[in-house]
């Protein structure tokens, strides 16, 4: 016997590498507190009972597609979407998907802050929630605010944003469809029609549907959840369990407010940045108890700034690490503080930040604005969804024997559809909705077409193009 066999045949067993298992229940409901929210809902709440179709439909051909194909390409390949997408297509590719993931956050932002505005008007003066001065400031003040925290990096960000889904979202949401029901209880009539004949949006031509394309961003984020995958015990029974579980609770939190507000507050008086806190303040003022809506207020706000700043750190964080590997973005921008948080990248998106947070100053609807940028947030993240699609049909194609934890079943078809469903939305997203139909569509075009296609494309590829070996050396 060899002294290394010996030595091996001595040794003191070694203990199995434990996993920490999860239940499939666990990850629905960690996949449901990640996308469910209030903020769209008094988007939807404009089409009644037609809410519910459009929230099934994004949910079939994108919300699943999305989470079954995101979870083959996590159990078999760490680094998220730019691995995935390099690995699939080329590194170029993955360098646009991980700038779309990050770029969509500079809408974002002022999207999300418009909806704190317009809430924390109700807390201190209801009448500032249609003032673009108000909003503008809002958006300003918590945004520097968010980049100060993160970039002391400060810990616990993450457990702010968990306690703010129970604080602002469930609690709020599941009090605002009681106090609906009891709204009606009392015999107030609907303001929306509930018959069988709204089941179905009404057809003015393809910009009747162009609020669709907003549900697309509130289901999107699911290729964050799939690296969850690897933690189930029995991933190919479990995880389209959880998903198909996970769908139905989102689709309840989405649908029961949206139906909630439908009934409180007349479609044309909605506010879609302040359409929450119209109807808790509506349904307060009917029990007398309006005392209540600036508490609701606060937690809504509460809710929405711990969601900002686990944005504001995850994004941005992903892009610095393949940028200062690959060398993709400037010196400059590669740079970390004492704290090894990328500040400058955050201070330089917040420039950004502030100039469209401008448009609500100068832009008189408030809720035009902030339909806008959130049609810009979905279609740079859409570029992102359609690169991740393509590169898992080519990683199934070319590199079949790579281990995988789960597979997808009907990869192709899955893909196919997903694909197809986000090329529509983000093409209808270019056409004007029928509820903005007094503003130029010349302008609506423009701004669009210049934010999503200007910053999905035109920005990554002058990165790319312009990228020198010292940028490289720099990190």
């Amino acid at each position: 016997m060899s002294a290394e066999a010996e030595n091996e045949a001595t040794a003191p067993p070694q203990p199995k590498r434990t996993v920490a298992y999860i239940s499939w229940v666990a990850l629905a409901l960690m996949t449901t507190s990640s996308v469910a929210s209030l903020r769209p809902s008094p988007t939807m709440a404009v089409y009644g009972l037609a809410s519910i179709f459009l929230y099934v439909v994004p949910a079939i051909v994108f919300l699943l597609p999305t989470a079954l194909v995101s979870a083959e390409l996590a159990s078999g390949w760490s680094g998220g979407v730019y691995n995935w997408v390099s690995e699939g297509l080329s590194k170029p590719m993955g360098f646009l998907a991980v700038w779309c993931q990050f770029a969509m956050t500079i809408f974002y932002y002022p999207s999300l802050l418009g909806f704190v505005a317009s809430t924390l008007a109700y807390v201190i003066n209801p009448d500032l929630a249609s003032s673009g001065v108000w909003t503008a400031i809002v958006i300003m003040v918590c945004y520097w605010a968010g980049v100060w925290v993160s970039s002391r990096g400060t810990s616990g960000v993450a457990g702010l944003a968990s306690g703010g889904l129970i604080i602002g979202t469930l609690v709020p949401g599941a009090l605002l469809v009681i106090l609906g029901i009891a709204f009606l209880g009392q015999g107030h009539e609907s303001a929306a029609p509930m018959t069988a004949s709204h089941l179905l949006p009404a057809w003015a031509g393809l910009s009747s549907l162009v609020l669709i394309v907003n549900n697309f961003l509130s289901y999107s984020g699911m290729e964050m959840n799939a690296v969850h995958v690897s933690s189930l015990r029995k991933p190919g029974r479990e995880f389209p369990r959880a998903m198909f579980m996970a769908m139905g609770l989102v689709l309840l939190i989405f649908i029961l407010p949206a139906l909630a507000i439908s009934w409180i507050v007349p479609a044309d008086q909605l506010s879609l940045t302040a359409g929450v806190m119209q109807a808790f303040d509506a349904v307060f003022a009917a029990f007398d108890s309006q005392w209540l809506t600036p508490i609701l207020g606060v937690m809504l706000v509460a809710a929405s700034l711990g969601g900002m700043l686990t944005w504001l750190a995850g994004p941005s964080r992903g892009l610095l690490l393949i940028s200062r590997q690959e060398g993709y973005l400037p010196p400059f921008l590669q740079r970390l503080n004492k704290h090894g948080v990328q500040q400058n990248i955050l201070v330089t998106q917040g420039l950004v930040t502030t100039v469209i947070a401008l448009a609500y100053a100068f832009i008189p609807d408030v809720s035009s604005v902030y339909w806008i940028f959130s049609v810009i947030t979905t279609q740079v993240y859409l570029i992102m969804y359609l690169l991740m699609f393509v590169a898992a049909v080519r990683l199934r194609r070319n590199q079949p024997d790579h281990p995988r934890g789960y597979k997808a079943p009907m990869l192709t078809a899955l893909c196919g559809v997903g694909f197809a469903a986000s090329l529509a939305a983000l093409l209808i997203g270019f056409v004007p909705s029928s509820q903005f139909g007094g503003g130029s569509v010349g302008v609506y075009l423009a701004i669009v077409a210049g934010g999503a296609l200007g910053l999905g494309l035109l920005v990554p590829y002058l990165f790319y193009r312009l990228r020198k070996p010292s940028w490289k050396e720099a990190s």
